[in-house]
């Protein structure tokens, strides 16, 4: 068995390789050969021969031929090319077809002008496959352009494409005369925005090609196309005609791609044409195609929206759609946009996103309150501070700057005793620096400001919060701070007061130690624990010497 099969190896080499053109012939009838090894040989060896009618012979069967006969025809590219060309240019309609099929299957490139030569020729009966084939063809080009290149293969894709960008520029050209829209799609698919040719073409609405190459831009969802129309929108220059393709896209494909494009910001160059766009296709009262997208996608139509030239009231219509009915991210970015929309309808439009289910959309709403004069502002900011959500309490703080602790401190000698408690309760619950600032204030060596600090933590309800910083105060040298401190520790109900207050009852101030035992007994009482409540010392009448220093000054 080994020995026949060495023959045949040894009588297919020499077949592939002679010159006598019998050859040929003798190889035919092999490729219907019942033994699979036998009829591979045969191909091997018409294809080693490179033999026109054999290889045409190839074609002929390619719709039938199996998937051995196929994966060695494609160890083999380029030796089919002529064949191919012959049999597209055949009048036997099978080969055409299959020619067709072999263009495609095995990228023949070379092919491109004899296919857009034929698709011209409106008379001829292929007319309409070639100009199909040169489409789907020119559509591998690309798609072998995107993809990373295949190293193994010896042809350089971006060669080819400019090899075949000079046929197909000169059929359009002539696009007046055929207007092929699968040569002007096949064009578009390969050309970059600044080609000349295409230029001048889309600025001339009076050429013969306009409308053709305009219906391709405006219709096509090839990615090519995609990719070209949204090259324009960062071209400065781009024509009129591009621009207003964009604009009216309707198809959800592109306007994804488009809304990718933009996504958080536009660019500058896409900004400025995008403000030569004053309506949108899919923007208006077609609703479906906005609320179909995705958070990111709606986000970003609404950045597309506020930066074009649309017309403010419609852009408001697509604020108040999505504010809603639009995803979480879609109506932050509706919530934000409205900032540049004032009136009694953008107002109410902020009064019911402080009802939002998004933390983020209610804190934007929150921070656009007294800016607006919205009635009622301030009691809505003053219960945003409550929010369980820290992103709207932040909001509500930011937009009361006005009560900080800062301010307070400067003008709590000034306010009545009912605007010190009413304003300090509002400073400590929106201002958070409050408690540090009075922590730091606890310990200046200034009397007054620590006597000023414990008579607002007592006039804010901080005892608690500040039951550290006061205990401290109940050792300091000077007995009116020791004073105030232990009679603000009266409001504080937990045992480390306690503890501190009954160390210090043997204070050398008398009055000292009156306050002592009253603060005790308030919070004996308040906690309902009598036992608490410490027997009094006995009291001197003779006051310390500190007290007599101060009594007598």
């Amino acid at each position: 068995m080994g020995f026949v099969k060495d023959s045949l190896q040894i009588t297919f080499k020499v077949l592939g390789k002679t010159k006598n053109e019998a050859a040929s012939a003798a190889l035919l009838p092999a490729l219907d050969s019942p033994h699979a090894t036998i009829a591979l040989g045969a191909v091997k060896a018409i294809l080693d021969r490179r033999s026109g009618s054999g290889i045409t012979e190839l074609v002929r069967r390619l719709d039938t031929m199996s998937d051995q006969w196929i994966e060695m025809l494609d160890e083999r590219p380029g030796r089919m090319t002529a064949a191919i060309r012959n049999a597209l240019l055949s009048s036997d309609d099978h080969l055409v077809k299959n020619s067709a099929r072999a263009i495609l299957r095995f990228k023949e490139y070379d092919l491109t002008p004899a296919l857009v030569n034929i698709a011209e020729n409106e008379s001829h009966p292929h007319a309409q496959l070639a100009a199909d084939t040169l489409l789907s063809l020119m559509q591998l080009l690309y798609d072998e352009l995107a993809a990373p290149r295949d190293y193994r293969r010896r042809r350089d894709p971006q060669a080819v494409r400019r090899h075949v960008l000079s046929t197909l520029e000169l059929s359009i050209e002539r696009i007046a005369q055929h207007k092929l829209r699968e040569i002007a799609e096949a064009f578009l698919i390969l050309v970059n925005p600044d080609h000349v040719v295409l230029k001048k073409l889309l600025q001339d609405p009076h050429h013969g090609g306009f409308l053709t190459m305009v219906d391709v831009l405006r219709t096509s969802d090839r990615s090519g196309i995609v990719r070209l129309l949204l090259r324009y929108l960062e071209d400065p220059d781009a024509p009129p005609s591009t621009i207003n393709v964009i604009a009216h896209r309707t198809d959800v494909k592109f306007i994804t791609h488009l809304l990718k494009k933009i996504g958080a910001s536009p660019s500058v160059a896409a900004g400025g044409n995008l403000k030569r766009m004053t309506s949108f296709g899919w923007i208006g009262s077609e609703t479906k195609v906005i609320e179909s997208l995705d958070d990111a996608a709606q986000h970003a139509a609404i950045q597309m929206v506020i930066t074009s030239g649309m017309k403010r009231l419609e852009a408001f219509e697509l604020l108040r759609h999505l504010l809603h009915y639009g995803k979480p991210v879609g109506r932050r970015a509706a919530i934000e946009a409205l900032r540049e929309f004032q009136g009694g309808d953008a107002n109410e439009l902020i009064v019911r996103a402080l009802e939002d289910d998004d933390p983020h959309v209610q804190a934007s709403a929150v921070s656009q309150l007294r800016n607006r004069g919205i009635p009622g502002a301030l009691t809505q900011l003053l219960e945003a501070v409550n929010s369980p959500h820290e992103v709207v309490c932040q909001a509500a703080r930011g937009c009361l700057d006005e009560f900080s602790i800062s301010r307070y401190l400067a003008a709590f000698d000034m306010l009545e005793d009912e605007a010190r408690q009413t304003t300090g309760r509002l400073v400590k619950k929106i201002d958070l620096a409050t408690i540090p600032a009075l922590t730091q204030e606890l310990g200046q060596p200034s009397r007054t400001r620590r006597l000023r600090a414990l008579r607002i933590a007592v006039t804010i309800d901080a005892i608690v919060e500040l039951e550290e910083p006061i205990i401290e105060q109940l050792s300091d040298s000077d007995h009116i701070i020791r004073a105030e401190a232990a009679r603000a520790l009266s409001q504080c109900r937990t045992e480390a007061t306690v503890v501190a207050l009954r160390d210090a009852m043997d204070d050398k101030s008398i009055s000292v130690q009156e306050i002592i035992l009253e603060s005790l007994r308030t919070i004996a009482e308040s906690t309902g624990e009598a036992a608490a409540s410490p027997v009094a010392p006995p009291l001197s009448l003779d006051p310390p010497a500190e007290e007599a220093t101060s009594w007598s000054s």
